[in-house]
């Protein structure tokens, strides 16, 4: 099992010193049964007054920061040591009965998934593309429908870095065959709420593989779908690679609505025209489990 290092710098540049208001973290990962976080180091310049910890209704884990005083510079240093088990998705998992599209939930899960069976979109075309993936009766193998929606969207649609905040209309990206990451992601949690599925949102990391690179980069914040399915539970799909499973990805939170996992907001005070940059440096690297024994 590999051991990742995650390395997440944020900084703020303003013209003049500014004064801060709160700022929300969710830069921790989950503890979950595929990655467990054996390390875990914040430290934010200026000083924080004070720096909590607790953990949502999703189990996610939030840091909230209280500042005093003014600086022409905010800097948040994340770096994470986890112990990464990658789970890959086996179609022997799923139980018999919800081996094959359309099933139904057993009772004591519904109440516990309603809000990830909400639908995103009432647009007919969201659901007329979904069930584009069934055959002429209406069915499919579940395990099938899963990846080859996954692999569909990677393959006809174009990964696009979009900077501007929040998430496009999922009959937007449909219509594009464009969108990032959380775009793309959305589409698809759209489509599988549109068949019955419950499915929700995950930011975190991406693990690239250029381990042997010092800078800040080989890696990336991220947002992919899970897709909960009666045996194994909840599974990964990431439509910006194509791949189901959670390979290369690591989990910091599990949300129903993406605007639930920002991964730091918060506020300063100051002339508009004092902002004057923000900047984003990611590592991930696999670290050899013998060397750090």
């Amino acid at each position: 099992m590999p051991i990742l290092t995650v390395k997440h710098v944020t900084t703020y540049h303003y013209k003049q010193p500014v004064a801060f208001g709160e700022h929300r973290m969710m830069l921790r990962p989950r503890d979950d049964k595929d990655q467990t976080v054996l390390e875990s180091d914040i430290r934010i310049t200026p000083e924080p007054t004070q720096l909590s910890w607790e953990r949502d209704g999703f189990g996610n884990h939030v840091a909230t920061a209280c500042f005093s005083g003014r600086a022409r510079e905010l800097r948040f240093e994340s770096t994470i040591r986890l112990d990464h088990a990658p789970a890959e998705f086996s179609a022997d998992d799923i139980e018999s009965f919800a081996g094959t599209y359309p099933f139904a939930y057993a009772t004591e899960d519904r109440a516990g998934l309603a809000q990830y069976l909400a639908p995103v979109s009432q647009d007919p075309a969201i659901a007329g593309w979904a069930a584009g993936f069934l055959g002429d009766r209406g069915t499919a193998r579940t395990s099938d429908l899963l990846v080859h929606m996954t692999q569909s969207i990677k393959r006809e649609f174009k990964h696009a870095a979009r900077h501007e905040k929040g998430i496009q209309d999922p009959v937007e990206t449909l219509t594009l065959e464009s969108g990032s990451c959380r775009d793309v992601a959305m589409l698809m949690i759209a489509g599988l709420r549109s068949l019955g599925i419950a499915a929700r949102f995950v930011s975190g990391y991406l693990h690239l593989a250029n381990d042997d690179d010092e800078d800040l980069t080989g890696g990336n914040t991220h947002a992919w779908g899970q897709a909960y399915i009666p045996g194994p539970g909840w599974i990964d799909f990431d439509a910006s690679s194509g791949r189901v499973g959670s390979q290369n990805l690591v989990r910091v939170a599990v949300v129903h609505d993406p605007r639930e996992a920002i991964p730091l907001q918060g506020s300063w005070i100051g002339k508009a025209s004092d902002h004057l940059a923000m900047k984003v440096a990611v590592k991930v690297r696999a670290v050899d489990a013998a060397a750090t024994d």
